[in-house]
């Protein structure tokens, strides 16, 4: 039997520090929304942070979403179930993923 209030607890610490991540990655973003160096070289290496800043806020939000609907999903008391066949999630995967909301095997065919 899952133990709710152990992944319950895990979910809501990442989404704290997932929130605080995303707060302080938008916070640098915006901060760097400065003209650009007249230095073509400088000018790279800014574009270059401000694409990893962005791609860091992309991955964060999208897990945050996912940590948000696991929490949901536990709510209505459908945690630990496949969202594609309705089986259940085996604990481990759930130790290495709380969020997940796939199976294994239907996770294996969603990525192929």
């Amino acid at each position: 039997m899952v133990d709710y209030e152990k992944y319950r607890q895990r979910l809501l610490s990442m989404k704290q520090e997932l929130s605080a991540r995303v707060d302080a990655v938008e916070s640098d973003l915006h901060h760097r929304q400065q003209p650009l160096d007249k230095d073509f070289e400088e000018q790279a290496q800014q574009l270059e942070n401000e694409e990893v800043l962005s791609a860091l806020d992309e991955e964060g939000l999208s897990v945050l979403a996912q940590v948000n609907q696991a929490l949901q999903r536990m709510e209505a008391g459908a945690y630990g179930i496949c969202t594609a066949c309705g089986a259940e999630i085996p604990e481990a995967r759930l130790d290495a993923v709380p969020y997940a909301s796939l199976c294994v095997q239907c996770a294996e065919a969603a990525d192929s």
